[in-house]
């Protein structure tokens, strides 16, 4: 009997949509079970390959766990904003709205065609106003709140306002980019903005200059992973860095936690380490450089202290804000030229091109705080800002990166360390730095003789007693950019009172998108919102141009999926108290340092507010891999039936 694929495949697709054979409710005489894809972004060549490879797979388990006896919670959705959409605009005029309406209609019929077993009551999209609502929502909330280290929380900002008030900021744990030391007196002394401004400092989402990666073709900041060797990743379009007022949020805040929680998580160990080396923890010590002939220091964080008699030179990151000051008249041009090309390469061009070597010499000079001698101060790529201080005390005997640039540059390299059992050697020998994680220290004044891990507590001890630095841990994680050139994303919920940001009232969410009569930044740079006619408060002030970026649409769907009909709540704590998180998450491992820790950063700040029982969103995720333009096994030869192996 003949498989009548269309007849049959029809009349059972229609039955599951007519009788919802797949609606989820909550049902607590079952076992609940949540199986989740990655949502697409539904672009104007709908559906790839890559797509059902993965929602086969899930799919395929969702039935499974039902036939099991569980409840499954299986849904889809859009996560709708994004570039194209806007470039296309931009190139026809046509609003993205429409665009995306007519994707996702084209992105629905091939789900459906498939055959997969969605609970389409369920669907989100993330430009859907009733959805960015919760978005906006929760902006707010993170913009209220700032991150107590001695609870290794989130609390409301009121509180620490009130701390403020009765015992200023001494004793106060927290994460914080402010420095000033203020009283109670002091505080309430100051006026509103000053007071405003300290406490942008303290805020989970807040204002900042920071270096950003600026394409001025398509007229926006650019994601790391959107730049490829100096372009845009979409067009191929020249990024330069720049120095901007973005909204960032202070993910680093959570850095130990997101670190701690890894352990918890049926994760690959591929994608685990992944996050592990992108949050960077380091322990050693900040140590302070003093400048030959100014006032200003150069703070270096260094996971071996112990080896600060071998640092022979140091360098700062093109973009350290002391490159300027420090560099002489003579070398100005040369160091000017450099650190312009330097400040357009990427971190990961810079971090991976370890052969080629180069670099300029300010003409200034640190004091070694330990040896007291000078050493000459260079400025180089390899050196980055994003890590650290942005500046480094180069041991060119014990790194491979210095050790190749003393070498490239003829400066003196100095050996600190040696195994018990052998003689100090001739560095002018060497082809590389000598290992020095372990062995005992050699030319190194008070810690001669000590073994390595001795001689690291020893060090510091050391820096701690003479006031030139003290023990810390570093990560290399940083603050998230936040905000947009871009009008196709969810609008800010703030607006700006006397230069100083304020939120909306929550009553007034969701703040959607104006009309504009272009989709391109103003003549005058702007932002494409800063064309909307009257896009104010309704008292006249200003609102923020910028728009989200694209990961805050996809930082939190999961949870929206449990409740998505709720215009009260984000979602209520019935739904959330039974679907927990999700217990099978499924995705491209290219998200690792993007969407997936941005989403469990989001997670732990609900988390915080009590909102949620897990901390962690996504219980076990599994990578479905890449499928490949060719096929390495079987090929036709045309115009034949004969079948052979790629390159036979």
């Amino acid at each position: 009997m003949e498989y009548n694929y269309n007849e049959i495949e029809r009349k059972w697709q229609q039955y599951w949509a007519d009788n919802k054979t797949f609606k989820a409710e909550i049902n607590t005489s079952k076992p609940k079970f949540y199986v989740l894809d990655m949502f697409p972004y539904p672009s104007g060549a709908g559906l790839h390959v890559g797509h059902p490879l993965g929602y086969i797979a899930s799919d395929i388990y969702a039935r499974f766990k039902r036939n099991k006896g569980f409840n499954v919670l299986h849904p889809m959705g859009y996560d709708a904003y994004g570039l194209p959409a806007e470039q296309y605009a931009i190139q026809t005029g046509t609003h993205p709205a429409i665009t995306t309406e007519k994707n996702i209609a084209r992105y629905r019929k091939q789900l459906d065609q498939i055959g997969f077993s969605y609970d389409w009551d369920r669907e989100v999209r993330t430009s859907d106003p009733k959805y960015y609502k919760w978005t906006q929502w929760t902006f707010i909330q993170l913009f209220h709140s700032w991150f107590n280290i001695n609870t290794q929380k989130a609390e409301k900002l009121s509180a620490l306002i009130q701390l403020f008030e009765t015992n200023g900021n001494a004793d106060i744990n927290a994460a914080t980019t402010q420095e000033e030391i203020f009283t109670a007196q002091e505080w309430l002394a100051k006026s509103e903005f000053q007071q405003q401004e300290i406490l942008m400092n303290y805020r989970l989402a807040y204002l900042a200059e920071t270096t950003v990666n600026w394409c001025p073709a398509l007229g926006t900041v650019l994601a790391n992973d959107e730049v490829k060797e100096g372009l845009s990743e979409r067009g191929g379009h020249p990024v330069e860095k720049r120095m901007m007022k973005q909204w960032l949020l202070r993910i680093t805040a959570y850095s130990q936690r997101l670190l701690d929680g890894l352990n918890t998580l049926t994760w690959s160990d591929s994608i685990k380490e992944t996050q592990r080396n992108w949050i960077g923890r380091s322990e050693g010590a900040s140590v302070d450089f003093e400048v030959e002939g100014l006032s200003e220091k150069i703070e270096v964080f260094t996971t071996r202290p112990d080896t600060l008699f071998g640092a022979s030179y140091m360098v700062l990151a093109p973009e350290h804000e002391l490159v300027e000051k420090i560099t002489t008249a003579d070398q100005k041009d040369t160091v000017g030229e450099y650190v312009a090309w330097a400040k357009n390469r990427s971190e990961r061009e810079r971090m991976t091109e370890v052969k080629k070597v180069s670099g300029k010499f300010t003409g200034g000079y640190g004091i070694n705080p330990l040896t007291g001698k000078k050493i000459p101060i260079w400025v180089a790529d390899y050196v980055l800002m994003g890590y650290g201080t942005g500046a480094i005390m180069a041991v060119p005997g014990h790194d491979s990166r210095d050790f190749a640039f003393a070498r490239h540059f003829d400066l003196p390299i100095i050996q600190v360390v040696k195994q018990e059992s052998e003689e100090p050697s001739d560095v002018s020998t060497w082809e590389d730095s000598y290992d020095g994680k372990e062995g005992v220290m050699i030319n190194s004044g008070f810690l001669n003789g000590l073994k390595v891990k001795k001689a690291i507590k020893a060090a510091i001890y050391e820096i701690n007693k003479k006031g030139i630095g003290q023990s810390t841990i570093n990560y290399r994680l940083r603050d998230a950019i936040f905000s947009r050139q871009r009008y196709w994303g969810e609008p800010f919920p703030v607006y700006y009172k006397d230069g100083m940001p304020q939120t909306i009232d929550e009553k007034q969410l969701p703040i959607e998108l104006p009309e504009v009569d272009k989709y391109l930044p103003t003549e005058s740079g702007e932002p494409p919102l800063a064309r909307a006619e009257n896009w104010t408060t309704a008292e006249g002030y200003p609102m923020e141009t910028n728009t989200m970026p694209g990961f805050a649409g996809s930082s939190a769907y999961y949870y929206r999926y449990m409740d998505p009909q709720n215009e009260k709540e984000y979602f209520s704590k019935e739904a959330v108290d039974y679907w927990q998180d999700v217990d099978l998450y499924l995705g491209g491992d290219e998200h690792a340092t993007g969407h997936l820790l941005y989403a469990r950063f989001w997670s732990m700040f609900l988390y915080d507010l009590g909102m949620t029982p897990q901390a962690e969103p996504f219980k076990k995720l599994l990578n479905q891999g890449k499928i490949q333009g060719r096929s390495s096994f079987v090929y036709r030869i045309n115009g034949s039936n004969k079948y052979v192996s790629h390159n036979l």
